[in-house]
């Protein structure tokens, strides 16, 4: 019961910060969207800020499951059309699982005041995703499905525009399926100018 609350409290307080920031949300107002007073959360969590980092740290693990991480590499595809197919799985997730977009727009809102949330905004945004496109085209590289290049070049020119436009469907959500289809379409064309002669696309 008690793990139960706990994980009601960082729901909520994830929806807040996604909505208001760190700043603009205080315990009374997250207590009683959770029909509790201000002591029973306390007694789960000592302080906002205890709140705010076991929230970063359900965060790291949710993310690294559904998205995929350096650490946890999806396998190199078979083909050209499967990283296209690949590419969209993530982008979809990423797009379409609330928690995960919540996630973002938290971590837009707060790197500027948070060296955690800082650091995992960079991780998120641009390194991280650079560095799991690094492994996997070097995968493909050595399939024969990319001609030779800077895998990490590569990986940071296809992960670019595709991290932009997911940000577009935070700020803009009525454009999300344009985004959608205009990051599949770089996607095989992306292919189209890198995938060695031979291979399907």
């Amino acid at each position: 019961m008690a793990n139960d609350t706990k994980e009601r409290i960082l729901e909520a307080a994830l929806e807040m910060f996604s909505q208001n920031g760190y700043a603009g949300t205080n315990i009374r107002e997250l207590s009683a969207s959770l029909g509790l007073v201000k002591s029973g959360v306390y007694k789960h969590y000592e302080s906002k800020e205890a709140i705010w980092n076991a929230l970063l740290d359900q965060m790291i693990a949710y993310y690294g499951e559904r998205f995929g991480s350096p650490e946890r590499l999806p396998p190199v595809p078979e083909s050209l059309e499967a990283l296209t197919r690949l590419t969209m799985r993530m982008v979809n997730v990423t797009v379409h699982d609330e928690k995960i977009a919540m996630t973002r727009k938290v971590l837009t809102l707060e790197q500027f005041r948070d060296p955690r949330a800082r650091e995992l905004a960079t991780k998120h945004f641009l390194t991280g995703l650079t560095d799991m496109f690094t492994r996997i085209f070097t995968g493909m590289m050595e399939k024969g499905l990319l001609r030779k290049d800077d895998p990490a070049m590569l990986a940071f020119a296809y992960t670019a525009p595709i991290s932009a436009l997911i940000h577009l469907c935070d700020r803009e959500p009525e454009k999300t399926d344009e985004a959608m289809a205009q990051i599949e379409a770089f996607s095989r064309h992306f292919t189209g100018v890198y995938g060695e002669a031979g291979h399907e696309q």
